[in-house]
């Protein structure tokens, strides 16, 4: 065999550095989000920005990114948009509409009480991103994607956690006026 025998040989599509990706539904998505205070949205964030880093060989720091999401998170909508309508994905959102959104509801932080609650549901400016990209990762042959039927052991420490610190919270405002 030649060298321009091996060149024509057509080599099978190469797996990403990813292992495998866990995608969880939806709903859990949402109460992840609310029983955290909204931090596991900046780790779903940080993942995004890891696969994006990793599938893409790109030099960020994915961890800033989620940190400083008020500055990325525009470029992450489209960014997602982008790859999930290159695996197929035929519904669009508008980036620009739904990172509003989302500064609009988080800067809601500052009312008064009870009102900042309001800020908890910024995460409904990313569920059409969150579906996009777990659209897009299950339908690419890029990446191998396992849904995951349950939550694992980290999400029921944060359902933990999260639940001890909302009764904390509930608490305090019902007896904080008093």
């Amino acid at each position: 065999m030649t060298n321009s025998d091996i060149d024509l040989i057509e080599a099978p599509p190469i797996k990403h550095h990813l292992a495998d990706l866990k995608i969880i539904s939806m709903k859990k998505f949402i109460v992840l989000s609310i029983i955290s205070f909204g931090l596991y949205q900046i780790w779903w964030m940080f993942k995004a920005w890891r696969f994006f880093a990793i599938k893409d060989n790109l030099k960020i720091m994915p961890a800033v990114r989620a940190i400083f999401s008020i500055f990325f998170l525009y470029s992450l909508f489209n960014k997602i948009q982008s790859y999930a309508q290159e695996n197929g994905y035929t519904r669009s959102f508008s980036a620009a509409w739904l990172f509003v959104g989302y500064l609009l509801i988080t800067f809601a932080c500052n009312l008064p009480d009870p009102y900042w609650l309001i800020s908890l549901f910024n995460f409904i400016f990313m569920i059409p991103a969150f579906v996009a990209f777990n659209y897009a990762k299950t339908q690419s042959d890029e990446v191998n994607s396992l849904i995951q039927e349950k939550f694992s052991t980290a999400h029921v420490v944060v359902i933990i956690i999260g639940s001890l610190l909302w009764l904390l919270v509930l608490a305090g405002l019902l007896m904080g006026s008093a």
